[in-house]
């Protein structure tokens, strides 16, 4: 019998021609429900357990905003595993048609695991899915996931608290810098266990000369109350 994969039916489940517009017009783009409450709650509480990372960065010290993320260690919890598996060959189409605009060689593979392999043969071989946590008055500063030469260039956040009852404020931000123009902002208050798509470096756009690239940084704004925990997930592993 088949085992039923629940996290692959919920990114199959996007209207991923909607998304896939949406990506291409502003950088982002809001995807279904990809952890149940109970699952996004099982997160939160995994935060304070030392064995399930890698590393763990206090965002003041380092002047990256306010607030503490933990690089999950692998192998990573299931629905992690799971989602990056089913939303990999849902983001490889936007990847290539992104890079073919630009005129760039796109060297991803039907893959995730052939991507990570050739990920760790160049010397990235750190896991990079990450857990977040903002309390009061915490931000993230505009920034951007990269990690070595070989980049995705999408990700996707989950928010693991219900906004407006668990958190006020905490919205997601996106900072595009287009050619010969000026830059564009936009902000998203990311519904409970649902994920985000958004730009990892630059993306296309379409200018006079053609298709130019616009380089992208995202962050989150001030959490004006309560506690707000996300899941990020990276396609690409660190050096």
């Amino acid at each position: 019998m088949t085992r039923v994969d629940p996290w692959r039916e919920r990114v199959d489940a996007a209207d991923w021609a909607a998304v896939t517009a949406e990506i291409d017009e502003y950088g982002g783009a809001l995807l279904p429900r990809l952890l149940t409450p109970e699952e996004a709650a099982g997160f939160c509480e995994m935060f304070d357990r030392d064995d399930l990372f890698r590393s763990t960065i206090d965002m003041g010290r380092y002047r990256f905003g306010e607030g503490r993320y933990r690089y999950f260690a692998a192998p990573y919890p299931e629905p992690i595993e799971r989602l990056k598996q089913a939303l990999y060959p849902r983001l490889l189409p936007i990847a290539r048609d992104w890079w073919a605009k630009l005129g760039r060689p796109a060297p991803w593979p039907d893959t995730l695991d052939e991507w990570l392999a050739m990920c760790h043969e160049a010397g990235q071989t750190k896991s990079t899915a990450i857990l977040l946590r903002y309390r009061e008055k915490d931000w993230n500063a505009l920034h951007r996931d990269l990690y070595g030469d070989l980049v995705f260039p999408l990700q996707v956040v989950i928010n693991l608290n219900r906004p407006g009852v668990d958190h006020t404020g905490g919205e997601f931000l996106l900072m595009e810098q287009r050619p010969r123009a000026q830059s564009r902002g936009t902000a998203t208050l990311l519904p409970h266990g649902h994920g985000y798509l958004f730009t990892t470096r630059d993306r296309p756009v379409r200018s006079s000369r053609g298709w130019s690239a616009a380089p992208v940084r995202h962050g989150v704004s001030a959490v004006r109350s309560g506690l707000r925990h996300t899941l990020a997930l990276v396609f690409h592993d660190a050096a």
